[in-house]
């Protein structure tokens, strides 16, 4: 198992214009990924996302934005610890690519970093496990969320 990237390609039924706000935007993102996002959509900007109720084991994660080319591309850093500068080696690096495809959108994530990390062989392939098991659950939830929208006139 190569445990170096997660790639996922989905078709979502809206322009691209509409998904890029709705993986770059919190108000978008906190409806179909986290509980909470707190973040400005533009490169350098920095933030948190937040799973669950951290009082009751949740966790909040830091986040970057590197890029924002609407309505293209949209990229963060997550996992660096709080007070770090996100970078390769602290943090994984998660890119939206927004093509057209017919009346809607081919999005592809692609999520890297995981060997950079330095972990342990067992923290690695635990790390890598949870993020395939997450992305297959939240990417569906993103054409739910995106199908409730009003995209067309």
């Amino acid at each position: 198992m190569e445990l170096g990237t997660i790639e996922r390609e989905i078709y979502v039924d809206a322009p691209p214009e509409v998904v890029f706000e709705v993986v770059s935007s919190p108000d978008h993102v906190s409806r179909w990924w986290p509980d909470e996002a707190r973040y400005e959509p533009v490169p350098g900007a920095s933030g948190e996302i937040v799973f669950g109720d951290p009082a009751a084991g949740g966790k909040v994660q830091q986040l970057t934005v590197v890029e924002a080319r609407p309505p293209r591309t949209f990229s963060f850093r997550w996992t660096h610890e709080p007070g770090e500068t996100a970078a390769e080696g602290n943090s994984l690096l998660v890119t939206f690519e927004l093509t057209p495809s017919g009346d809607g959108t081919l999005l592809r994530m692609t999520e890297t970093g995981f060997r950079e990390m330095g972990w342990e062989v067992a923290v690695l392939e635990r790390q890598y496990a949870e993020h395939v098991t997450g992305w297959d659950h939240f990417l569906p939830r993103l054409t739910r969320y995106v199908a409730t929208l009003e995209v067309r006139p």
